[in-house]
């Protein structure tokens, strides 16, 4: 048989030919009509936005400006109410959306720092290099052909900022933007006295020192348009992760006094300009019906910042806590003609899960090591009765296991935590103190407790003791600092 004929196999097992077909897996058949699809595996495009807050973008309840392209993603697509980074801070939830895998086990739990000597392991497989490999044979591709995805990156990297471990070393066709974040500079307000001049980075060389941050989002938009616009009659892979709304905010003067919210607005609205700017691309060039958008954050918002910090609300608390504020994030997927319109997903799922439903989607061969993301295209589908492939989600912080959740249910482990106690944050980019406070061991029901408010561990033991057997079990796998355990499953990081 030949590879021409495989292929044509391959994609009509996943729904791309012109008559109806059942996708493994999932109850509904699909129809898909335009002959292009029949010859090309689909585009995906991620949006990362960096600081975004559960309550940032219109669809999950922002005030005092509007966001009408992220909205169409929910209109015209799916909305996700209970989808989490796997950490509350940059690097380790960069390093979870690529890999599949919880930071600790990458061993990139915290965030790097400009003089940081480790980052991605050359071990770690990436989704753009998954979607560069052969592809999976045991799921009947029979096609000797790498997938060969047209990949780039444009935007705030975070996972290393030594060349070895930039994108262009691990998958990615393409890099424009900064290698960490835009506040590591010495005009950062309380700026540490090492912090170099701020590298603007394409390829793997630095082309700029300190630049014009209030181009940022529109150097990534112009970027990534031009990618899809001559990557359009192959498949392609855009991770567009936004330096934006991380402080310090910037805005061009497109935007800038458009929002009542002031400068933190504006930042949104030019966000919400980009994506649709990516959608009407698509559009215009015909392969939006073969394109998966995803939009979403990497972390909750940094409440310090008072007024240039988004809104976590109705969650509790922020960035760099195990609180749902933290790492609940606001998030939207869009494929006309396979993601069904309008829809919501109450489902607890993770960015961890977009690389194996992305291998699902395109045959592409999982990675030989143990990852932790799951296939949920079931529930992306909207097919009636899935359910979270998860047993439980772990919230780390650094190599912490602070809490989990299975189901409805979340238990916290005593830990401590940052939080400004009712306090209002700063102004103006200048952030007002946290103060420490600490939590007990404690049982949260999420469904009628949204907010993390009320203990109920008494009335349920059985509920704490399941729990607590799962933490132990994953302790095992990945360590715990808070109970000194190491945990076998970890790799090493990438070094120099």
């Amino acid at each position: 048989m030949n590879a021409k004929l495989n292929r044509r196999e391959f994609l009509r097992t996943i729904g791309f030919a012109g008559a109806a077909v059942a996708l493994p897996g999932c109850s509904r058949s699909l129809q898909v009509a335009s002959a292009t699809d029949e010859s090309r595996r689909p585009n995906f495009v991620i949006v990362f936005i960096d600081d975004m807050g559960y309550a940032d973008v219109g669809c999950f309840g922002a005030e005092g400006y509007t966001t009408p392209n992220i909205d169409r993603l929910a209109a015209e697509g799916m909305r996700f109410t209970d989808f989490y980074a796997a950490a509350s801070v940059c690097t380790p939830s960069r390093a979870a959306l690529l890999t599949g895998c919880y930071p600790q086990r990458v061993s990139l739990p915290n965030v790097l720092g400009p003089r940081a000597d480790i980052g991605i392991s050359d071990q770690e497989v990436t989704i753009a290099q998954m979607l560069k490999a052969i592809p999976n044979a045991k799921q009947g591709v029979g096609d000797p052909e790498p997938l060969g995805y047209a990949t780039a990156c444009f935007g705030k990297w975070h996972l290393g900022h030594r060349p070895q471990f930039l994108p262009t070393h691990h998958g990615f066709d393409e890099y424009f933007g900064l290698p960490y974040s835009n506040d590591m500079w010495p005009k950062h307000p309380e700026a540490p006295k090492d912090y170099p001049d701020l590298p603007l980075i394409e390829g793997d060389q630095v082309i700029q020192h300190n630049p014009d941050q209030t181009q940022l989002t529109t150097w990534y938009t112009e970027r990534a348009v031009r990618f899809i616009e001559k990557s359009k009659d192959q498949p392609f892979f855009l991770y567009l992760p936004h330096s934006m709304c991380h402080v310090p905010l910037f805005v061009s003067d497109k935007f800038k006094g458009k929002s009542k919210r002031g400068l933190f607005g504006d930042v949104i609205m030019e966000i919400d300009w980009s994506v649709g700017q990516i959608l009407s691309t698509l559009k215009r060039l015909g392969i939006d019906r073969n394109t998966m958008v995803v939009f979403c954050s990497d972390n909750g918002p940094w409440l310090s910042y008072g007024d240039h910090a988004g809104s976590a609300k109705p969650l509790r608390e922020g960035k760099g806590t195990s609180f749902d504020g933290g790492q609940r994030e606001p998030t939207l997927m869009r494929w006309p003609g396979r993601i069904p319109a309008g829809k919501i997903c109450r489902e607890p799922l993770t960015t961890m899960d977009l690389l194996p439903t992305i291998a699902r989607l395109t045959g592409a061969k999982l990675p030989d090591h143990a990852i932790d993301g799951k296939d949920i295209w079931p529930l992306i589908a909207g097919d009636s009765g899935a359910k979270s492939p998860h047993e439980a989600f772990f919230y780390y912080n650094g190599w912490a296991l602070e809490a989990i959740r299975s189901g409805k249910w979340k238990l916290h482990f005593a830990h401590g935590y940052r939080t400004l106690n009712g306090r209002p944050g700063g102004t103006g980019g200048v952030p007002a103190k946290y103060e420490q406070a600490r939590i007990d061991a404690a049982l949260f029901d999420l469904e009628n407790d949204i907010g993390e408010q009320h203990n109920v561990a008494d009335q349920h033991p059985d509920v704490v003791a399941r729990l607590q057997r799962l933490a132990d079990e994953m302790r095992q796998d990945l360590g715990d600092s808070l109970q000194k355990t190491t945990g076998a499953g970890r790799r090493p990081p990438g070094r120099v």
